[in-house]
């Protein structure tokens, strides 16, 4: 009988003819649901070959791998497929499942092209500016910005405005973001834009606390000060949702949430569309 708790080693293969950045994602977020759990990650990527992808699949069989692999060109992923199947190994396609499913319903053909994705398209360069933006407008370095945004972000210090700004800056969206201080000045622009535009951020007041204190701790300097007195933090609170009430606008706390979480929560409130994976592009040719 085995020890309760007792786990064996999982190897994970990542499998791409590009950057394998899908599959390590859905294998980071499957690991992250078993952290007693040990994982060995393979990654081999840029597979262009079938000598190369044959070596890849011998290495998973000897490590008793699941294999995880987006392999676009149809005659590698046959490879793929019949090697897994004779050698009993767990395989999941990611991509060609739903690349078929697309072509049956489109009647159209797909590209084939690796790393498509990656293309340094009108999407890309749409995604710099954003970020761009965000980095010009964060911590209300110049209130004019509110006026072009897609989101204001609103917030007392600790409140993860910076983060939350460049994550959905790499949505497309333009993001500014502004920190709140009691008796401090409010930027007129922020009543002059639509309040649906406007994410107040929230935080537990215990929680608050705690990341004030490491902060100073890792400055090296006494984490017992105004920055982390609780009576302080208190009163910054009911001032932001004091602003936020006045303003209408939507409020989230992020105490609880991942950044990721928190963006997802302000994108379906807001009801904005992620287009950082958009690839329509306009033509001028009639076909």
């Amino acid at each position: 009988m085995e020890k309760e708790n007792q786990t064996d080693l999982v190897t994970i293969f990542i499998i791409s003819d590009s950057a394998g950045e899908t599959a390590s994602k859905l294998a980071q977020a499957s690991m992250a649901q078993y952290p007693t759990v040990e994982f060995c990650l393979f990654r081999r990527t840029f597979i262009s070959s079938s000598e190369l992808l044959l070596k890849a699949l011998k290495d998973a069989k000897n490590e008793n791998a699941l294999i995880i692999h987006t392999l676009i060109d149809p005659k590698l992923s046959r490879i793929a497929e019949e090697f897994c199947e004779q050698a009993g190994l767990f395989h999941m396609d990611l991509l060609n499942p739903v690349v078929n499913e697309i072509e049956r319903r489109a009647h159209i053909e797909p590209s084939y092209e690796p790393g498509a994705l990656h293309h340094l398209n009108d999407n890309y360069f749409k995604r710099i500016k954003a970020l761009e933006f965000a980095v010009k407008y964060d911590d209300g370095k110049d209130p004019k910005g509110f006026l072009d945004a897609d989101i204001v972000l609103l917030g007392v210090s600790r409140t993860s405005k910076t983060p939350l700004s460049l994550f959905l800056a790499n949505k497309n969206l333009k993001v500014a973001n502004l920190p709140l201080i009691p008796q401090a000045h409010i930027p007129k622009q922020l009543f002059q834009i639509d309040p649906k535009k406007i994410v107040g951020l929230t935080n537990d007041p215990e929680v608050l606390i705690n990341i004030r204190k490491e902060r100073m701790r890792a400055y090296g300097l006494n984490p017992e000060t105004a920055y982390s007195d609780r009576d302080k933090i208190q009163a910054e609170l009911e001032f932001a949702n004091d602003l936020y009430q006045k303003l209408g606008c939507y409020v989230v706390n992020v105490a609880n949430y991942s950044i990721e979480e928190t963006a997802a929560k302000i994108m379906t409130a807001l009801d904005l569309e992620d287009h950082s994976y958009y690839f329509m592009e306009d033509s001028d040719d009639d076909e």
